[in-house]
Order: structure tokens, then C-alpha cells, then sequence
């Protein structure tokens, strides 16, 4: 007999908008056997295949159905260290989920059919919170004089530091914000991820003895030689994507025109929605108008509508993309749940340029029509604007969430760190190694932003690779 797929109990729309509260709900115990025993138990199972660092999901599944669940969460945790986040926010429909062999979907993501890989590894990971289960230490001799330096809190540079802490490495952290996690913390609002979850997995690492450092900005408070010569042997650059992209049109420089980058980031890290409690402020407007289709966009965008509904103004927020549904990059989750809160998608459509009121502050945006060409370099059907389709989509606050690029601080006052054209960091992709001996890097500094999981791949390979540049010399 068919088995259903089991769906996560999630707030209703309503209630959840009225706050940053997490919106899906863990598993229960009986949701979490129903759905791992729809896993066919392949004897090839591609889902492993479709998983940045390879977990080895039929094993965690078969000891759900066993209950074994302290074993399940140790499976996962052998090659993805944060399985309560990845569970989260992993983008699973585009990768293990896509793979599963009950997936029907012939689209760039994975259907309904294919097992919830991520919320049975999030039901495995938040049990091992749950139960304070720790993954052993495997110190080495020989590695604890051995001082390695991370540059960066984020993804890859947690997964970094953790690999090695538990090797006997001493490790420090150096993050030049004022908090941990980098865009897990700045970059994902609490109704996806909330900071309880990130700070447990932080407060992990500090009692392997990883040490942090914040509001240090390594390519200004202190350069790279410097840490080599207060006695670091390896370092590990984590540095991230954080310079927004912009549209390159006119009236971006309008008052009440964020990049999502700064408007999520007053809001996670700074708590702007709780002005004035704490001290940063964040604008929001009556009409808002969120420019882009990625996870980032949703994020913005839902997050702008819970800040209306805290300010007593009727929700009204539209996400403006240039191609259709089916070709955003979001999750699929995200772009649901979005609708259901309210948000407005306008598909086929163009930024031309913003125009303003008397005082300079947005008032609106021109934009054209378009239709999908042939596929692009990214695979999906390029956006060709149409001339004389010109129409305009009144806002007063918008928010640009069109991507990020490198983080050039450091880049920019180390000329043997060699980066490419995006001036993102070039690595030997087996290593991590960058033109520097003895530096690494990995995460969205290497190759543009990408996706958790992936980050904390390469973060994987470079520890593998500073561990065994350790025992040779």
C-alpha cells in the first residue's frame, strides 16, 4: 500500500506573521517512523549521491525506523556537523531530495513523492540536542602545539574549526561582527532559524576548546603575515559573499531602497524589530517591493510583512522576478510559504528604474515585461525584456536581494592571495589551498554563494588537508 508523504505541522499563516517565531515544526516521534518507512531502502541509493558531503542517508533512515535514533544522529554527524541547521535550510528539493528515486519531478527540484530527507535528518539532529549527544573526539599526538587560525564564523569556518578541534588542533575564531555564525546568523531570520539552534552548535565548539575573537577584521585590525607571526601554522579563510549585487539602475541611491543584505542584517543580527528595545532601527513602508528570486528574497520579503503587521500597517508586499515561478532558485517551501502569508509575486518583469518623491525617498519603480528566451549559462530560459512594454509597480520602501559577491577586505591588501575574475579566492579544489602556503579557504569566498552543506564540504577538505600538512612536517 502507498504510503502519503508525512508534512511538517507548520503555524497557520495568520499567527505565524505576527512575530519571528519558527514557522515548521520538528517531526514528532510517530511523523518522523511514518515517513522513514517510506524510504524503499535502495540497494543503490542515488539520494547519498545527491548530498554535498555524502551522508549516508539510507543507514540514518533504516535507524529511525529501528529507533535508534542517538544512532541515526551519529550517522549524519560522521559528514555534516550541523544537522539540526542543514535540516532547516538546506535547499534538499534541489539536491538529496531531487535524487531520491521516488521523486517524479522532471524540474529542476524534487516533487512531493520524494522522501523529506531534510526533516527526518532535522528530527535526528534536534534529538541529539535534545540529549546533549556529543560526537567523540579523536585527538592525535603530536597535534596539540599545532595553533591553526579561522578567519570567519560562518558555515565554513564552524565546520572547519570543528573538524579540527576534534583532532586536538587549538583553534581560533576571528569574526569581525559582534556575533557568531555569519550569514546563519546575519543572513536567516529566527522564523527559519532560530538562534538557539546556532548558538548550541557554537557553544559546541567552545567546549572542544575552540576559542572566538570577534570584531576583529582580519585585512584591517590585523593583516594575514601577522597571524603567522603571532604564531599561527595554519589559516583558514571563511570569509563569505557579503557585498551586495545591485541592479545597475538608476535610483538605487533613493532613500528607502535596502540591499536585502543590510535589511535582513539589522534585522537578524542587530534585532531591529524589536526598535527600540535595542538601538538600530529598520524602515518599512506601506508598500513594499522586494527585487529578486532566491531564498534571500523570500526571507526579505516575509520578513518586511511580519514588520508591517508589528507596526500596525496591513500587509503589502510584492517579489518582483524577471522569469517565471518555476525557474526561482528558492526553495520550494520558502516560495509556499510566502504565498500563503500574503506576499504578492509579479513574474516576467524587469527593473528600469526607480523614481522618487521631491525629498528623494522611493515612491515607486519602471519596469518592463519579458518573455524566456533559450537557456542561459546558469540553465535557465534567459529573460528577454520587451521594448514598449513599459509599466510601473508603486512602493515606498523596495529591497534588492539579487545575489552577493566576494569579500575583498582582505583580498584587496594581500596581493599573493590570487582570486579570479569574481574576485573570489582560487583554491586546488582536492586541498583548498589558495597561492599562499599554509592558507586555505572555503565557503561562498570559493566559487560564489552556494549553499550551506556545501560550504561545510569544502571546509571538510581543507581540514583534511591542514591535518595532513601537519603530520608530514
Amino acid at each position: 500500500m502507498k504510503r502519503e508523504p508525512v508534512k511538517a505541522k507548520e503555524s497557520a499563516a495568520d499567527n505565524r506573521t505576527e512575530g519571528f517565531d519558527e514557522v515548521v515544526a520538528v517531526y514528532s516521534e510517530s511523523q518522523a517512523l511514518s515517513e522513514a518507512g517510506r524510504c524503499l531502502q535502495c540497494k543503490n541509493p542515488t539520494c547519498i549521491q545527491g548530498c554535498p558531503v555524502n551522508i549516508d542517508i539510507k543507514k540514518f533512515i533504516f535507524q529511525i525506523t529501528r529507533k535508534d535514533y542517538s544512532g541515526a544522529y551519529l550517522t549524519i554527524r560522521k559528514t555534516n556537523n550541523f544537522p539540526s541547521i542543514c535540516g532547516r535550510v538546506c535547499p534538499a528539493e534541489y539536491q538529496c531530495r531531487k535524487a531520491c528515486v521516488l521523486n517524479k519531478s522532471k524540474l529542476a527540484y524534487a516533487s512531493s513523492e520524494a522522501i523529506n530527507i531534510h526533516f527526518l535528518e532535522r528530527f535526528a539532529g534536534d534529538y541529539g540536542m535534545r540529549h546533549n549527544l556529543e560526537v567523540p573526539a579523536e585527538k592525535e599526538a603530536g597535534l596539540s602545539k599545532t595553533r591553526v587560525a579561522v578567519v570567519g564564523s560562518g558555515p565554513a569556518g564552524l565546520c572547519c574549526a570543528g573538524e579540527l578541534a576534534r583532532k586536538g588542533i587549538k583553534v581560533v575564531i576571528f569574526e569581525s561582527l559582534q556575533s557568531c555564525g555569519g550569514v546563519l546568523r546575519y543572513g536567516i531570520p529566527d522564523f527559519r532559524l532560530p538562534d538557539e539552534i546556532l548558538d548550541y552548535e557554537i557553544n559546541c565548539l567552545k567546549a572542544l576548546g575552540v576559542e572566538f575573537k570577534n570584531n576583529v577584521v582580519v585585512g584591517k585590525t590585523i593583516l594575514l603575515d601577522e597571524l603567522f607571526q603571532q604564531g599561527f601554522n595554519k589559516v583558514f579563510l571563511g570569509l563569505g559573499a557579503g557585498v551586495p549585487s545591485f541592479l545597475g539602475i538608476k535610483g538605487e541611491n533613493f532613500c528607502n531602497v535596502y540591499s536585502a543584505n543590510e535589511f535582513l542584517t539589522r534585522i537578524n543580527l542587530m534585532s531591529a524589530y524589536k526598535f527600540p528595545e535595542y538601538h538600530t532601527p529598520v524602515n518599512i513602508g506601506e508598500h513594499v517591493l522586494v527585487i529578486g528570486g532566491g531564498n534571500t528574497a523570500m526571507d526579505a520579503a516575509r520578513s518586511a510583512l511580519r514588520l508591517q503587521k508589528m507596526n500596525g500597517i496591513k500587509p503589502d508586499v510584492s517579489i518582483l522576478y524577471r522569469r517565471t515561478e518555476t525557474e526561482m532558485p528558492a526553495r520550494r517551501l520558502e516560495i509556499e510559504h510566502a504565498k500563503e502569508e500574503g506576499i504578492e509575486f509579479k513574474f516576467l518583469a524587469q527593473p528600469k528604474e526607480f523614481y522618487a518623491d521631491e525629498k528623494g525617498f522611493v515612491r515607486g519603480l519602471n519596469a518592463l515585461s519579458c518573455k524566456l528566451g533559450e537557456p542561459d549559462s546558469s540553465g535557465r530560459k534567459k529573460p528577454i525584456a520587451q521594448e514598449g512594454s513599459d509599466f510601473t509597480i508603486p512602493c515606498d520602501l523596495a529591497i534588492i536581494a539579487v545575489g552577493l559577491q566576494a569579500n575583498r577586505v582582505l583580498s584587496s591588501v594581500t596581493p599573493a592571495l590570487k582570486t579570479d575574475k569574481y574576485k573570489d579566492i582560487i583554491v586546488d579544489p582536492a586541498s583548498m589551498e589558495s597561492s599562499i602556503r599554509d592558507v586555505f579557504a572555503g565557503g561562498d569566498i570559493v566559487g560564489g554563494e552556494g549553499t550551506v552543506i556545501e560550504a561545510m564540504g569544502m571546509a571538510k577538505r581543507a581540514a583534511k588537508a591542514i591535518i595532513q600538512g601537519i603530520k608530514i612536517n
